[in-house]
């Protein structure tokens, strides 16, 4: 089942967002984990707000426990409120098919 993962993360900023992509071995703007399906994180009086499409929500839970978490963790990003929903449908444009 196709979930969103919305994830607010109070008092974080975009340095160590960026820190944690660059741990992660991800380019910006580049191609992410294998069973994501989208990704985006803006900045808010709050701190950050990211929302993921992912292929299922184990799968997202699965990379969070394994890579994310630990590596937030490390950069001293604070643990985020995560909501997920799942999805009836999307679409993507031509130059992000899979």
């Amino acid at each position: 089942m196709t979930v969103a993962v919305e994830m607010t993360f109070r008092g974080a900023t975009l340095e160590q967002y960026d820190t944690v992509v660059d741990k992660m071995g991800y380019e910006r703007q580049g191609e992410g984990h294998q069973d994501g399906l989208f990704h985006w994180v803006a900045q808010t009086p709050e701190g950050l707000r990211i929302v993921d499409v992912w292929d299922s929500p184990e799968a997202f839970q699965a990379f969070a426990d394994s890579t994310l978490g630990p590596i937030s963790a490390e950069v001293g990003v604070p643990a985020p409120a995560v909501t997920i929903t799942p999805i009836h449908n999307y679409l993507y444009g031509p130059r992000f098919a899979r």
